[in-house]
C-alpha cells in the first residue's frame, strides 16, 4: 500500500510503502477510492489536538470498497462501497455511550489521528463504524459528505431545536457550509454567508448554490438572524456572530478546534441567546444525514489531488486557495 504519514507535528506528510494491513476482529479493509481533505485534517497536522497517536495516517472522509473482513464481520459484502468518518469507535459503556450520545464517548478513536485514516490507497475500519453511500453520488462528491457534510447537518439541527428558524446565518464558507446551504435552502431558509473579508470567490459560490446574501463576516446582516453556525476556526467572531442573533437565538460553534473566545458585554448573551458547540459526530447523524442529502440534490464543489499532493491541498485549504471541498484521489 501506499500512505502519506505525519511523522511529527507541524512537518510535512511522508510518502511510504508497505504491506497491506490485515482487518481483525470485527473489521474490514477497504480499497480508498477517495478520501476528503477536511479543516480537521489541518488541525491533526498542525498540532492544534495534541499529538495523541503520531505518526498517523491523516483523512477521515474515506471512500472505498470492501475488500477482505475480519473475524466476526457479517452482513458486509466484499465489493462494497462504503463510506468511513471521523468517530472510529466508541467504547459503548460510558454513561454517554449508553444515553445515545456516543459522540461524547469517554473513551473513542478517531479515524486519522489516533488510528491510521484515508491518505492511503487502503484503509483498516472498525466495520460497525462504516456507512453503504448513496448510488447516486460519486466517489469525489460522497467522500466530503462524510465528515463536512455531517459536522454542517449536526450543528444546523442543534441551531434549529429551539425553535423555527427562517433566517440562517454560516460564518466561514468552506467545504461545511457550502454544503449545508444547500441542505437548507432546500428546506426553505433564507441563507446569508459570512466569509473572509474580500473573498469573492466563496461570495459568488454561495449565490449560485441559493443564499440570499454573501459578504464578509464584518457586516452586519440587515435582519437579525433566528441561528448562526461558526464553521471558521475564529474565536473573534462569537461576539460578532451573537450580535447578529435575534433575542431566543442560536450561535453554534461547529468546529473542533478555535481560537480563544474575547471577552464580551453581557448584553450580546442577554435575552435568551444560546451559545452552544458541536462535537464529533454520531453513526445515527449518518444515517439521517446522507438520504436526507441525497434527497435535497446536495453536491460539494470538489477540488481534486492525487493522493501524492497531499501536502499541497493542505496548504492550500491552509491559505483558501479554494472554494468548496478538496478531495485526494489515489
Amino acid at each position: 500500500m501506499l500512505r502519506m504519514v505525519l511523522k511529527t507535528r507541524r512537518t510535512p506528510l511522508v510518502a511510504e510503502a508497505c504491506a497491506d494491513p490485515e482487518p481483525g476482529p470485527g473489521e474490514l479493509r477497504l480499497r480508498v477510492r477517495a478520501c476528503g481533505v477536511c479543516r480537521t485534517d489541518l488541525h491533526v497536522v498542525d498540532g492544534d489536538l495534541g499529538d495523541r497517536g503520531a505518526p498517523v495516517v491523516p483523512g477521515h472522509e474515506i471512500v472505498g470498497v470492501v475488500d477482505a473482513l475480519g473475524p466476526d464481520v457479517a452482513g458486509v459484502p466484499i465489493g462494497e462501497r462504503r463510506g468511513v468518518a471521523w468517530l472510529g469507535g466508541t467504547c459503548g459503556v460510558c454513561r454517554y455511550c449508553r444515553d445515545g450520545r456516543e459522540n461524547l464517548c469517554d473513551d473513542p478513536t478517531f479515524t486519522g489521528w489516533t488510528r491510521d485514516g484515508g491518505y492511503a490507497d487502503t484503509v483498516i475500519a472498525r466495520a460497525e463504524f462504516t456507512f453503504p453511500l448513496p448510488g447516486s453520488l460519486s466517489d469525489l462528491e460522497a467522500a466530503p459528505l462524510l465528515c463536512a457534510g455531517l459536522i454542517g447537518f449536526r450543528a444546523w439541527r442543534i441551531a434549529c431545536e429551539a425553535q423555527k428558524v427562517e433566517r440562517l446565518g454560516l460564518y466561514g464558507f468552506g467545504a461545511a457550509a457550502h454544503l449545508l446551504a444547500q441542505l437548507a435552502v432546500h428546506e426553505g431558509q433564507t441563507v446569508h454567508a459570512f466569509t473572509r473579508e474580500g473573498d469573492e470567490a466563496a461570495q459568488a459560490l454561495a449565490r449560485q448554490l441559493g443564499c440570499v446574501w454573501a459578504g464578509g463576516s464584518g457586516e452586519r446582516p440587515h435582519q437579525p438572524l433566528d441561528a448562526v453556525i461558526i464553521f471558521a476556526p475564529v474565536g473573534d467572531l462569537v461576539p460578532t456572530a451573537l450580535a447578529a442573533v435575534r433575542k431566543g437565538g442560536t450561535v453554534v460553534c461547529g468546529g473542533i478546534h478555535m481560537s480563544d473566545i474575547p471577552s464580551f458585554a453581557y448584553d450580546l448573551l442577554w435575552g435568551e441567546r444560546r451559545l452552544v458547540s458541536v462535537a464529533n459526530l454520531t453513526r445515527q447523524d449518518a444515517r439521517d444525514y446522507l438520504p436526507l442529502a441525497h434527497a435535497a440534490g446536495v453536491r460539494p464543489h470538489v477540488r481534486p489531488y492525487a493522493l501524492l499532493d497531499a501536502n499541497q491541498a493542505l496548504d492550500d485549504l491552509r491559505h483558501g486557495a479554494f472554494s468548496g471541498a478538496a478531495v485526494l484521489l489515489p
